[in-house]
């Protein structure tokens, strides 16, 4: 009986393993014909699967198939992204090596990180000024480039002394070590031009949830820099997870710092569209920063621009003209009073 029994579970355990392997290839992959045909298909992004990855690529993952095949690109970017052109910027970064070929350990360390929403903005802008060069990863770990001066503005003081100020003096304190005027007006620049590119941009419109001076920096030419992107967030993952959010009161409809909704109270659950735009918090978080020190020509034209602009409501695709229109004419403003001096 015992010889019995370890036979029949020698052919059990043999028999799940054969099952197992082969039912892993749900593309219908049999022999050859996935080799002729279907891995042809997989790598051209029409079907996707760990089977035919592991059967079709020895050496190298097709990583552009990611991004050019839904629904899996979209679930990230959303649908007015150029995703042809996001596979080219990822294909750019894997190859770590620059040797020509992405490996396979390439491809999964880029994959892994691409779920990260931070390193996934670092990647859309990596053209633009904003965000610090990426310098290498390894893994799901990566490094960044170093901004020298940060937060954008604010002071750190124990909390003994910080409970016994008083608001208005503590937002007059943050104020005390900050740049010249020129110099906040070209890093304000940078952050009008952050939300700008964010918006609507080639790679999909993302969400800014921490618009505070602690997300923020700047270097020895006074370029702006994100320091702290885990709330800048794809505005269709934000969706995706709000509206699954249980709400009683608008106030439960909070993602990050200051991405709020409102509560559908007929389901109790939360709206998917933020009540203020990027645009408005952005100008939030410069109106005492570039106020202070204003030159006295532009200073009322200025405060009555970064008013109006605080006052924007609902999404930004809701009043887009009225959104350009307020950013341009701040960045105009600023620009004008800053473009033929060595600041700029």
């Amino acid at each position: 009986m015992k010889y019995l029994f370890f036979s029949w579970l020698a052919v059990f355990v043999g028999s799940w393993i054969v099952y197992v392997e082969y039912s892993s290839y749900t593309e219908l992959c049999r022999g050859h014909d996935c080799k002729n045909s279907i891995c042809d298909k997989y790598k051209k992004g029409v079907i996707d699967g760990l089977a035919c990855s592991s059967l079709c690529e020895k050496d190298t993952l097709y990583l552009g198939k990611c991004f050019t095949a839904k629904p899996n690109s979209q679930a990230r970017v959303g649908d007015q992204a150029n995703l042809l052109e996001l596979a080219a910027q990822v294909l750019s970064i894997a190859d770590a090596n620059k040797d020509g070929h992405i490996s396979l350990p390439e491809a999964r360390s880029t994959w892994a990180l691409l779920q990260l929403n931070e390193f996934l903005l670092a990647l859309v802008l990596q053209d633009r000024e904003h965000m610090p060069k990426l310098l290498g990863f390894c893994g799901d770990l990566y490094v960044m480039e170093k901004v020298p001066y940060s937060p954008l503005y604010g002071i750190t003081l124990p909390w003994v002394i910080e409970v016994w100020i008083p608001a208005g003096l503590r937002r007059s304190m943050d104020q005390w070590f900050t740049p010249s005027w020129p110099h906040k007006a070209k890093i304000s620049i940078g952050l009008l031009e952050l939300v700008e590119d964010i918006f609507h941009g080639n790679f999909g419109s993302f969400l800014m949830c921490d618009v505070s001076a602690t997300t923020f920096g700047y270097n020895d030419r006074h370029d702006l820099k994100v320091i702290d992107a885990h709330y800048i967030v794809p505005e269709v993952i934000f969706q995706e997870s709000i509206r699954q959010q249980r709400c009683d009161v608008d106030e439960d409809c909070l993602y990050g710092a200051d991405c709020l909704t409102s509560c559908d109270l007929t389901k109790h659950r939360c709206t998917p569209e933020v009540t203020r735009p990027n645009l408005a918090k952005a100008c939030e978080a410069l109106k005492d920063y570039i106020l202070r020190g204003a030159p006295s020509d532009i200073r009322e034209e200025l405060e009555k621009q970064l008013y109006a602009c605080i006052a924007l409501k609902g999404s930004a695709e809701q009043m887009e003209i009225e959104h350009s229109l307020i950013l341009n004419n701040l960045k105009t403003l600023l620009w004008k009073k800053i473009s033929h001096t060595k600041d700029s």
